[in-house]
């Protein structure tokens, strides 16, 4: 009896599909033999009978997909939607309308945002893209970040190794705004997406595949210094980009903190009801933030760690408590100082009272566990 291969058609299909796109040349036939452990010959006569193979001239064929099959791909790419949803806390502010305008105009324009940490970039383009109902692929870059995390590679499935595709294709694919977060943090192997920076597309060379930008598709970049490096040492980690690589954004947008009367508003929307704790907080996070532009601290609050004692204040009920645990961070020295200059700002917040209380709820914990 003859050996009947044991895939189906729809396993050859697939096979090609995810490996090679839909234009397949007779030199891949190999491929799919030795990874279905068949003759040559067996895939030869297989093609040649699905339908779904259109021979196109000597040596290339067309791979067509079924109607179904569309019809599948359509629920699928339904149920990886990757529109961001809309936050009602979010208060518009800074290049917010800016970053709109760009995604609204459809024009490939990759844009660069540069800021201090915790002031609202990342948030801004999400938040763009939530309105506009546009789908956002996010890329957190790291120093190991390289070309097979961003453009895709071979992953093992099953006991077979099958082309997957990496987030800058899927957002080349789907016309998606493609969001690459701490960009400075990347090393040179970020030079791999060149010519996706200039609009052109990307060959895949372990596949032999052209992939072309889908109308939309845009690139937006992140970064707390401007791709020079960090000079002070706050943002440890950070490299110096490639002149080259920078130049393929056509702008930098420089994003600041809101100002006093917006990040009120950021803290109540975050849920914080009392407004004159927002008010304390908020002007106590200002004058810091003009001691350090003037050369006076090293360190400053922002608005996401103003967010963060807000959230705080809402488990403890305990201002003091609140505001300390969340500048635990801080060297001794500057956390002394924040909390100092926060009790001339507020003066019904007493510190010492916290560590009293802190104490005292400790010495009672020993004594339940001693008795």
């Amino acid at each position: 009896m003859p050996f009947q291969p044991t895939f189906s058609n729809s396993d050859l299909i697939s096979y090609f599909k995810e490996n090679f796109g839909t234009e397949i040349s007779s030199s891949q036939f190999q491929n799919a033999a030795d990874h279905f452990n068949v003759q040559l010959q067996s895939i030869a006569k297989r093609v040649k009978k699905i339908p779904e193979f259109k021979k196109v001239t000597r040596g290339q064929w067309q791979l067509t997909v079924a109607e179904a099959r569309k019809q599948l791909e359509k629920v699928v790419s339904k149920e990886r939607n990757l529109i961001p949803e809309v936050s009602e806390s979010y208060v518009p502010f800074g290049n917010f309308k800016d970053i709109k305008k760009i995604i609204q105009s459809g024009i490939f324009y990759p844009t660069f945002i540069t800021g201090l940490s915790g002031n609202g970039k990342t948030f801004s383009i999400e938040q763009a893209c939530a309105q506009q109902k546009r789908e956002l692929i996010r890329v957190n870059i790291t120093i190991e970040t390289d070309e097979d995390d961003l453009i895709g590679g071979f992953r093992l499935v099953n006991g077979a190794t099958v082309w997957h595709n990496g987030p800058v294709i899927e957002a080349l694919e789907r016309g998606a705004i493609l969001l690459l977060d701490e960009i400075d943090l990347a090393s040179n192997k970020i030079l791999c997406l060149q010519s996706i920076l200039e609009g052109n597309g990307v060959f895949l060379k372990k596949i032999g595949r052209f992939v072309k930008p889908k109308a939309g598709f845009n690139v937006f970049a992140t970064a707390n210094t401007k791709g020079k490096g960090s000079d002070d040492g706050r943002f440890i980690g950070t490299n110096v980009l490639n002149e080259a690589f920078l130049e393929r954004f056509p702008v930098t947008f420089e994003q600041e903190y809101p100002s006093v009367s917006v990040e009120t508003k950021i803290l109540q929307r975050s849920g914080l009801e009392d407004n004159e704790f927002c008010k304390r907080l908020v002007d106590w996070a200002d004058i810091i933030r003009k001691t350090f532009n003037d050369g006076g601290i090293d360190e400053l609050i922002s608005t996401r760690r103003l967010v963060h004692i807000a959230n705080a204040y809402k488990i403890f009920n305990d201002k003091a408590k609140a505001i300390e645990v969340c500048v635990n961070r801080f060297d001794d020295e500057t956390k002394d100082s924040f909390m100092e200059l926060y009790d001339k700002v507020d003066a019904d917040v007493d510190f010492d009272k916290a560590e009293d209380d802190a104490y005292q709820s400790d010495s009672q914990l020993l004594q339940e566990l001693n008795s």
